[in-house]
């Protein structure tokens, strides 16, 4: 009767950490224990209600049994005041055979009482524990779930100061100065390969230059006149 316990004494046992230690994730771990519970309190809640079932037959039987009882006490003395002694008789004797039948009846139904009560305690037991244990699976589950975030913060912040992130923007720092190194190097290769010419052609007039000398001369003619 009380196998149907065996898997709630181990999730409420010192076993639970040493399995959750095993687990590979702890709050899936917590929620297949707490899906155990439901459905053995599911199957003890059945086996209540049988128990309780048969010791309400067994209290029907037995009250039965002793309303024989009764009845035929009454019915013994009823022929024994018509002054009929051997339906007296006949009544007191299967009296006798009901009150053995209430007797058997009322010792079978005590048990069953007794068996009712303790599954009774054994469900709310069962019951209390798996409220407790619900509340519990919530910090555990808040509780690993903190931890697992602030696991992968922790390994992203040492990843972006590593040696590896930092050795890899040093290099594109390099490759960024070698660029700026190439083209000021390309622009004094460019100013050197210019020719004597060129640099004589720079120094002549512009058109712009004969045009304002030309204007100049003009408005001074302008003036003397």
């Amino acid at each position: 009767m009380f196998k149907m316990f065996k898997r709630v004494s181990t999730v409420v046992s010192s076993e639970l950490n040493t399995l959750l230690d095993k687990a590979e994730d702890p709050v899936k771990m917590l929620d297949q224990f707490m899906r155990d519970m439901a459905e053995d309190i599911h199957e003890v809640e059945g086996a209540v209600a049988k128990q309780i079932a048969n010791e309400k037959m067994l209290k029907r039987k037995a009250d039965d049994a002793q309303a024989m009882v009764d009845k035929r006490q009454k019915q013994a003395e009823k022929a024994l005041t018509a002054d009929d002694e051997d339906l007296a008789r006949r009544a007191l004797e299967d009296k006798a055979e009901h009150e053995k039948q209430a007797t058997m009846l009322k010792e079978s139904w005590a048990r069953a009482k007794k068996d009712s009560d303790v599954l009774r305690d054994k469900l709310s037991e069962m019951k209390k524990e798996y409220e407790d244990m619900n509340l519990k699976k919530v910090s555990l589950k808040a509780r690993a779930e903190s931890a697992q975030t602030r696991t992968k913060m922790n390994r992203t912040m040492s990843s972006i100061g590593s040696d590896e992130s930092t050795g890899g923007f040093e290099r594109m720092e390099e490759k960024v100065m070698r660029f700026e190194a190439e083209a000021e190097t390309s622009d004094d290769l460019s100013k050197s390969s210019r020719s004597l010419d060129d640099e004589f052609e720079d120094l002549g007039n512009s058109d712009a230059d004969d045009e304002l000398a030309a204007m100049k001369k003009k408005m001074n003619k302008d003036k003397k006149q």
